[in-house]
């Protein structure tokens, strides 16, 4: 028989306490879910939350828009739903700018303890907007702002400026197997 493993005793770290930057990238399912649920959790321990989704369209009412209205946790769609299906690039593109905009100034403001810019690594990898700008917004935020950060292909100069990266890898999908997204589930 197997010796269990013993856990190592839990030490509590002595460093300050800060605002983090996370990020959730990779091409696995739950990247959003798990910028969502640390969202709930934020809002449970009465931080100020604000959430910006940068490819859903400022009018989509998903299962996660529906039940962050229910809580009074403001979500905003800033683009014109999935980018890679658009077929004015160009208007993605000013979309996204302007966006940009809004999280910028939402994390720049200190009025939110937590600001998750879901799917926001797919308008850095198109070049829409400028990696270095974004990252030198998250350097600026005030110190107590948390940042989540998801989407594929998180840059690499994002991951080495994050305090924590998480990478969902794909085992398996049922959508690979002709099993279409379930509502309630993905989306």
């Amino acid at each position: 028989m197997e010796e269990p493993r013993r856990l190592k005793p839990y030490t509590r770290p002595q460093g300050e306490r800060r605002g983090l930057l996370i990020v959730y990238t990779g091409d696995g399912k739950g990247k959003s879910t798990a910028a969502f649920g640390l969202a709930l959790r934020a809002h449970g321990r009465g931080l100020r939350v604000r959430i910006f989704q940068f490819l859903k369209h400022a009018s989509a009412r998903f299962g996660e828009h529906r039940a962050f209205a229910l809580l009074g946790i403001p979500i905003e769609g800033l683009g014109d739903g999935f980018t890679w299906k658009s077929h004015d690039l160009a208007a993605s593109a000013r979309l996204a700018q302007e966006g940009w905009g809004r999280a910028k100034e939402a994390i720049l403001s200190g009025e939110y303890d937590l600001v998750v810019l879901d799917e926001a690594t797919y308008p850095l990898r198109y070049g829409w907007v400028p990696l270095e700008a974004f990252l030198e917004t998250l350097r600026a935020r005030p110190a107590h702002v948390h940042v989540v950060v998801t989407g594929r292909g998180a840059p690499e100069a994002l991951l080495a400026l994050a305090d924590t990266v998480t990478e969902m890898r794909k085992l398996k999908h049922a959508f690979d197997a002709g099993v279409p997204a379930q509502r309630g589930i993905e989306h």
